[in-house]
C-alpha cells in the first residue's frame, strides 16, 4: 500500500484528489486547518478510518509541518506521495492596497507551506528504503499568466513553478519525481464568482466556464500512477472555452 499526503485535502480540487488517490489504492493524510472538515472528508473517503487519516496543521508554521509529516509516518512508517495543493487568494483589490497581512498570509499557505512540506518529504524520501518517493504541486495557470489584481496569487504561483524545478533538480539523484499540475477554473468553492464575471486585461468582466473538480484529480492519479523512473514535469488542465490561450 502507498501512501499520500494531500494538502488542503478536506475540499474543493483537494478533496477530489484524495477520492481518486484512494480509490487507486493510496492511504491518505488529509492536511488542513480545520480538523472538523478533514474529520469529515476522511469519513466519507473511508469509513473504515485504516486508510484516510485528517491531520489538523497550519502548513505555513514548520514546526506544524514537522509534527504533522511524523504524525503520518508513526502511522504508516513511509511516504510515496506528497500532493502541494493547499492555497488561497488575496481580495481583488489594487496591487498598492494589498495589506502587508494580505501579502504574508497567501505567501504563507501558497509558497512558504509547499517548501515546508517539501523539506520533510525529501527527508522522508531519502531516509527510507527503498529510497524514493514522488510530490505534485498545484500551481494554477496563474503561474504562467496573471489575473488583473492578483499580484500575490500570482507571484506566489510564479514561484511554485521555480520550487517545481528546483526540487525536481534537486531530488534527482535520489529517485525523487517533482512535477506539476496547472489548473484552469476547476469548478469549487474558489471559482464560484467566476458565474457571475471575472474581471479580464482589458478592464472587462466576463462569465468564465469552468471543469469538474474529476478532471483534475483524474489528470492528479495519472501523474502519481508513473514509476519514479518516469515524470511528468508540467500539465496544464483547463477548461477548453476559457479565456486563458490569448489572454489578454
Amino acid at each position: 500500500m502507498k501512501i499520500a499526503i494531500v494538502t488542503g485535502g478536506g475540499t474543493g480540487v483537494g478533496k477530489a484528489i484524495a477520492k481518486s488517490l484512494y480509490a487507486d489504492g493510496f492511504a491518505l493524510a488529509l492536511f488542513g486547518r480545520r480538523l472538523e472538515v478533514l474529520e469529515a472528508t476522511a469519513a466519507e473517503i473511508d469509513a473504515s478510518g485504516e486508510r484516510a487519516l485528517a491531520v489538523s496543521v497550519d502548513i505555513g508554521d514548520r514546526a506544524a509541518v514537522e509534527a504533522a509529516f511524523e504524525t503520518v509516518i508513526g502511522r504508516w512508517g513511509r511516504l510515496d506521495l506528497l500532493v502541494n495543493n493547499a492555497g488561497m487568494n488575496a481580495p481583488s483589490v489594487a496591487l498598492e492596497d494589498v495589506s502587508a497581512a494580505q501579502w504574508d498570509e497567501v505567501v504563507a499557505a501558497n509558497l512558504s507551506g509547499a517548501f515546508f512540506c517539501t523539506q520533510f518529504a525529501f527527508r522522508q524520501f531519502k531516509a527510507q528504503s527503498p529510497q524514493g518517493g514522488r510530490i505534485i504541486n498545484n500551481g494554477s495557470i496563474s503561474a504562467t499568466t496573471p489575473r488583473p489584481q492578483s499580484a500575490p496569487y500570482a507571484a506566489t504561483k510564479h514561484a511554485i513553478t521555480g520550487l517545481t524545478k528546483a526540487s525536481a533538480l534537486d531530488g534527482r539523484a535520489f529517485n525523487i519525481a517533482v512535477g506539476q499540475i496547472d489548473i484552469g477554473n476547476a469548478s469549487t468553492d474558489m471559482t464560484t464568482r467566476m458565474s457571475s464575471g471575472v474581471l479580464q486585461a482589458d478592464g472587462s468582466m466576463a462569465v468564465e466556464p469552468t471543469i469538474d473538480a474529476g478532471h483534475i484529480a483524474k489528470a492528479v492519479s495519472y501523474m502519481a500512477g508513473l514509476p519514479l523512473e518516469a515524470n511528468t514535469l508540467t500539465m496544464t488542465v483547463m477548461a477548453t472555452q476559457m479565456p486563458f490561450v490569448g489572454r489578454g
